[in-house]
């Protein structure tokens, strides 16, 4: 753990007038709290979300219900690869050419289910779902304004494994084990994103962050009733606002100072909360076959290709 220059907040996000974001799940929790901050410095954002009518509301309440052109909902299902795709497109169609893209969305430890493709729910949305946004979007993002890929960990990434023998969890399923296993999966897909950017020369960065322990309704709503009653109820008191929750992903979108491959973290306290510091990944998110094992099958599970070289 390092900590940073200065104890960022907020406030000291530079002005972001001219730069347009895509976040997805913009419509509640971090999401909604990172629309805020980037509004209130000036930024477009487009509000990536599966409920658009949800959306609206959370518009509605940046805007105070006045209107805001600077604000937009478009739909998107990330456990349904088609649905990334039909987003893409649009946004290429309407001639959108984000610079940042905060892949901020998820889903926490529903009963096993899969989707219209077979993948298990947790995975396709966490990990899958933001690795083919992610590489659709990365050509239209090249000559941004300090482009960059955020992608939104979670400290129990240091207990996932990749079961890659058993990705569904067909034979063994555990809620919160298939939880961490996508939050590993984002872990190495940043890193594995930051080394191929590097070797092709490319000006995006893909940075990494994690919000530590933070009040949304990933907690309160959680769908089986043991990670309910633990995260949503028993600890709850321990969290920290989303608001707060939020500040190592809005460091890693616009600090100048945010590097490449690295996660940033709250800096309290086993990372629960506290002020954004530069954190270290677990060992097993950082190597390099791993990472190249997780982007092929990505791949091949997505149908989706980077226009970017392996890197060495």
């Amino acid at each position: 753990m390092t900590k940073l220059r200065e104890r960022w907040t907020a406030d000291r996000m530079p002005d972001q007038d001219g730069r347009l974001f895509v976040v997805t799940g913009a419509n509640s929790g971090l999401g909604l709290a990172t629309t805020r901050a980037l509004a209130r410095k000036g930024a477009r954002v487009i509000l990536a979300v599966r409920d658009e009518e949800k959306g609206r509301r959370a518009v509605a309440s940046v805007t105070a219900g006045g209107p805001d052109d600077r604000l937009e909902v478009r739909r998107l299902d990330l456990a349904d690869v088609d649905s990334v795709r039909a987003f893409a497109d649009r946004l290429r169609a309407d001639g959108v050419r984000p610079d940042v893209l905060v892949n901020n969305a998820g889903v926490m430890a529903p009963p096993r289910t899969l989707t219209a493709r077979g993948h298990e729910l947790q995975f396709a949305a966490n990990h899958l779902g933001h690795f083919a946004l992610t590489g659709l979007l990365l050509d239209r993002m090249a000559g941004g304004t300090d482009p960059r890929v955020v992608t939104v960990t979670s400290a129990n990434h240091r207990m996932g494994r990749l079961h890659f023998d058993d990705l569904t969890g067909e034979r063994r399923y555990s809620p919160m084990g298939h939880y961490n296993q996508s939050k590993l999966a984002n872990a190495v897909f940043g890193r594995e994103l930051h080394r191929r950017l590097t070797a092709a020369g490319s000006p995006i960065r893909s940075v990494l962050a994690h919000p530590g322990y933070t009040a949304t309704s990933l907690q309160t709503s959680a769908p089986v009733a043991p990670v309910r009653f633990l995260f949503g109820r028993l600890l709850l008191p321990l969290a920290q606002s989303p608001d707060q929750g939020t500040l190592p992903q809005l460091y890693a979108a616009t600090s100048p100072h945010a590097r490449g491959g690295e996660l940033y973290a709250p800096g309290g306290l086993a990372e629960l909360r506290g002020a954004p510091v530069r954190a270290e990944l677990a060992p097993r998110a950082t190597g390099p076959e791993t990472g190249e094992r997780l982007w092929r099958l990505s791949e091949e599970l997505t149908g989706v290709r980077f226009p970017l070289p392996a890197a060495a």
